[in-house]
């Protein structure tokens, strides 16, 4: 049975330390849920929380309708997968899948059933005789997520689990989790630093810093209208650029360093005029204009071709440097130290407070 998970008002310090302030958050039943953020923001610290592994200092935690603030990690019902997959170097590929599975001591014909189910699920049956010194370390993780997910928890919560793979690797096997949670609906939450790994596998993101939910949305959602400035930086790649709010003269929107004034019509009432304000522009929502056209004025610094896009990094007339992704054209490449002009899509970038607190964008 897929189950819910709700915190409220969580509370974890060392000493005087505090880790987690006051933290609350629903986890709907079935969701892939992700805390994302910078090493130390307290998102492993919240899991082992929820694991057990961690006291808690303030606050309740519930499995659907049961607090499991006091209850013992192993009666919580859950399957673990860590960084360091944490599978027995003495045990065969199929004991360290049955392992859970007999310590329920569920009988055997059950646990054998169970074991081969989860064994070609994950596609390692074939070696499931093997010593995991004999895996790479993909199998590996395969092996520590047939294991999880064998018992059959409610919850299954997973660590950093690809951060030890190679590129190419961490890509199939975030496919492979994916495909796994999408097939079981069992409610994940899953930690990582790499917001990429986030995006790909993730029903719902949670962007945590210092201890704080600093948003929760969709992938989309936290891309396309971050809600700080701290989510618009740790999202993706973006530009920062400082510029005023003009709302006199019948003109309502931005006003740039060079003078480039550009119409918004989607600003907050919180914008005001002469307003100081933090434009946050990603690579894609600038536009390469010739040097006669409307745009901020920059000179072309040096490009990057990577075949299907190309990345221009251009400085403006303020001598900052921006970087610009395009879809790469037929004819030339444009040249270091050519004049051009950038276009703006205002419909797409996002305008912040000075101190990057909150976003004055609908």
């Amino acid at each position: 049975m897929n189950i819910g998970i709700r915190i409220t008002h969580a509370l974890k310090k060392y000493g005087d330390n505090v880790v987690i302030p006051d933290l609350s958050v629903d986890i709907k039943a079935g969701e892939f849920f992700t805390l994302l953020g910078p090493s130390g923001c307290g998102k492993t610290t919240l899991l082992r929380m929820i694991a057990g592994f961690n006291t808690i200092e303030g606050g309740d935690f519930y499995f659907g309708e049961r607090r499991i603030n006091d209850l013992d990690p192993a009666k919580r019902n859950i399957g673990m997968v860590f960084q360091n997959y944490a599978i027995f170097p003495h045990l065969t590929v199929r004991k360290n899948v049955a392992f859970g599975l007999q310590n329920k001591k569920l009988p055997k014909p059950q646990i054998d059933e169970q074991t081969t189910k989860f064994l070609r699920l994950m596609k390692i049956e074939e070696y499931q005789d093997r010593l995991p010194e004999r895996l790479s370390g993909g199998q590996q993780q395969r092996v520590a997520l047939a294991r999880a997910l064998a018992i059959e928890p409610e919850v299954l919560l997973m660590d950093e689990p690809l951060s030890n793979l190679d590129a190419k690797l961490r890509v199939e096997m975030r496919e492979v989790i994916k495909e796994i949670q999408n097939s079981l609906g069992i409610t994940t939450v899953y930690v990582t630093h790499d917001q990429e790994e986030a995006m790909a596998v993730s029903d719902r993101i949670a962007v945590m810093n210092a201890g704080v939910i600093q948003q929760i949305g969709s992938p989309k959602e936290l891309y396309q209208r971050p809600a700080n400035l701290f989510v618009s930086t740790f999202i993706g790649r973006t530009n920062l650029l400082e510029a005023q709010v003009v709302m006199s003269g019948g003109f309502r929107g931005l006003q740039f360093k060079d003078g480039l004034r550009l119409p918004m019509d989607n600003l907050t009432n919180e914008a005001q005029d002469g307003q100081t304000v933090a434009v946050s522009i990603r690579p894609e929502e600038f536009v390469i204009e010739d040097a006669q056209a409307e745009g901020l004025t920059a000179t072309v610094a040096y490009n990057i071709f990577l075949g299907l896009n190309t990345h221009y990094f251009v400085d403006l007339a303020d001598g900052k440097r921006v970087e610009i992704i395009q879809e790469s054209r037929i004819d030339e490449i444009i040249q270091a130290g050519t004049p051009i002009k950038l276009g703006i899509k205002r419909e797409k970038i996002n305008v912040f407070t000075q101190d990057g607190s909150r976003s004055v964008v609908r």
